[in-house]
């Protein structure tokens, strides 16, 4: 009776809305719950996780070191047993699963991803699983989007808006970095970039500001002071640092989809558990540095400060060799992605921003040490590691604008900006050599959905096969005779008939046009229609993509062809049909 009552109201309420608002009126009004509450999941999975580690890294013994191995095995037990036992439902990656929700389901994301993903994420993270809140934060905020969304039963572009919307506002409210949130919005999960969505995802970025300053005070993730700005003469090793940092990129994304990979082939969640968890536990023993998000080894790193890398006893009679630091933060740089792998792997919960900027932070420092080092120039480290930070981020996540605002925002200015651009460019260019998609796309497109600003692509990778099969074609069984196929035309209004077996199996089609100039000659009524019987020389089948679909028609330069499954007949496919589809969906998607 209530859920009738709610579906009464809303129903008046659309039309009410109708009438007196439109479309952009009623996003901007909406922008700010979706800002509110996107801003405000941000703040709890942040404050949740801070809290959680702060308690376990409270307990000091003597051998209390022992506890980096242990801790983000506890972590991740929780997080399997949580998503077993009391969600019953694996919790998947974030945002790859926002992606796939917005191609393939309408943009329809569960509902308990609104609050599923901020205990999970906060329990890998909070005892020392090697990833970040940034990317749970975001799936939060859109996840909140996409069900205020449903629950005011609106339109499929209004959906992807406030989708958008509360993406961008996470991002933003836990950097306080609104043009990052909006730029991260606009790059990883929007299609269409009209001036008429770029609105509203500002102004729900806005809004989560205000909630994150109102709860958090201007409290910056990661504190960066710049003392002196861009040096020109230094061009020559930014774009040094931006090749480095785009091989790292590449570097990383081999690694995680590799581990991943081999994950998977191990069928027990248990065993997955068991391998991931020890082998993370050996890294973080060894390089205390890899334990959780990595924010006061990152803060430490924009201070030009690498003291993070001998918080092991082992390393800590060696920090007065050059080298040795040079080995020691490569040895960081190249186990992060490892560590942030094997959590995943192992079942934690969370996301890669984090380790982006933390390799990017490292990698910058690492560049900038090795220059100093061999004296071929005198570069300040801790600008470099700044920088470093946005080529990851262009690089890893393809979003170089999102990774030259972030980190244009945490500085308070933009007196980098040129190297800002010079690293992300030359990052991005270097990582999509190697890689067609990001680290957020890669597992979307394992599943046949390409993720692109391309518009024709996106749109046709929305398309389904199924959705367009036409099956009011009149078959004609194998054996038949001429004569048995004119009673069969009379009745038709279609010119292609599928010929078949009695098991289904398709022998191939009988076209109209092929025997207008004989099917009134009685004498051939008893001629075989395999006579008649032609095999296509393009078939579709129902896991080809609607791309390769495309193709075949401009090939071909057919108006129908045939959807076989298994060497099944199950219809035709028409050149009109797949057109029309395409600009409805494409009404569906696009601004007014």
């Amino acid at each position: 009776m209530a859920k009738q009552q709610a579906s009464n109201w809303i129903e008046r309420f659309n039309e009410w809305r109708t009438a007196h608002l439109t479309n952009q009126q009623f996003m901007l009004l909406l922008s700010v719950p979706t800002g509110f509450l996107g801003g405000l999941a941000a703040i709890i999975i942040k404050r949740l996780a801070h809290g959680i580690r702060d308690l376990v890294l409270s307990v000091q013994f003597e051998y209390s070191d022992i506890l980096y191995f242990v801790y983000p095995a506890i972590g991740i037990l929780l997080t399997l047993v949580f998503c077993k036992y009391i969600l019953r439902k694996e919790i998947g990656h974030g945002i790859p699963g926002i992606l796939y929700a917005i191609k393939k389901k309408k943009g329809e994301v569960s509902k308990h991803s609104m609050w599923s993903t901020i205990i999970a994420s906060a329990l890998t993270v909070g005892f020392g699983g090697s990833v970040g809140l940034e990317g749970p934060s975001v799936s939060t905020g859109a996840s909140i989007g996409s069900n205020l969304a449903r629950w005011l039963k609106l339109e499929y572009k209004q959906v992807v808006m406030l989708i958008g919307m509360g993406g961008a506002a996470a991002l933003a409210a836990i950097f306080q970095a609104p043009m990052a949130g909006i730029f991260f919005a606009l790059e990883v999960l929007m299609i269409d970039l009209s001036l008429g969505s770029l609105i509203p995802i500002i102004c729900a970025s806005f809004i989560a500001i205000l909630t994150s300053y109102f709860l958090l005070g201007q409290a910056v993730e990661y504190n960066a002071v710049i003392n002196e700005g861009f040096i020109p003469a230094n061009a020559i090793y930014y774009i040094g640092l931006g090749l480095f940092v785009g091989l790292i990129s590449a570097y990383f994304l081999r690694v995680t989809f590799g581990v991943e990979k081999r994950f998977k082939n191990i069928a027990s969640p248990w065993k997955r558990f068991i391998v991931g968890a020890v082998l993370l536990g050996v890294l973080i023993y060894l390089f205390p540095a890899l334990y959780g998000e990595g924010y006061d080894a990152i803060n430490a790193a924009l201070r030009g400060d690498y003291s993070a890398i001998y918080k092991n006893p082992i390393f800590s009679g060696w920090d007065q060799h050059d080298w040795v630091i040079l080995v020691l933060l490569a040895a960081i740089i190249l186990l992060k992605a490892f560590a942030t792998a094997l959590t995943f792997g192992a079942g934690g919960v969370g996301g890669t921003f984090a380790p982006a900027l933390f390799i990017g932070a490292f990698s910058g420092l690492f560049f900038s040490l090795t220059v100093n080092y061999l004296g071929i120039g005198e570069l300040d480290p801790a600008k470099f590691a700044l920088v470093g930070m946005s080529g990851l981020i262009a690089g890893m996540l393809h979003a170089p604008l999102t990774g030259i605002f972030l980190i244009a925002e945490i500085t308070n200015g933009y007196s980098l900006i040129v190297p800002l651009m010079i690293v992300s460019a030359l990052s991005y260019f270097v990582n999509r050599i190697f890689f067609r998609h990001s680290v957020y796309t890669n597992s979307v497109a394992e599943h046949g959905v390409e993720v692109t600003h391309n518009k024709d692509v996106s749109i046709l990778t929305m398309m389904t096969i199924n959705g367009l099969i036409e099956t009011n074609f009149s078959k004609v069984k194998r054996g038949s005779t001429l004569g048995d196929l004119i009673p069969i035309i009379s009745s038709s209004r279609r010119n292609i008939f599928p010929v078949v077996d009695k098991d289904g199996t398709f022998c191939g089609h009988v076209l109209l046009d092929d025997i207008r100039s004989v099917m009134f000659d009685q004498t051939l009524y008893s001629q075989p229609i395999e006579e008649f019987t032609v095999i296509p020389e393009y078939l579709i089948h129902p896991e080809d993509p609607m791309e390769t679909v495309v193709k075949k028609f401009q090939v071909s330069g057919k108006y129908n062809i045939p959807v076989i499954e298994n060497g099944k007949y199950l219809g035709y496919i028409s050149r009109a049909n797949v057109f029309s589809t395409y600009r409805k969906t494409l009404s569906e998607i696009s601004e007014d």
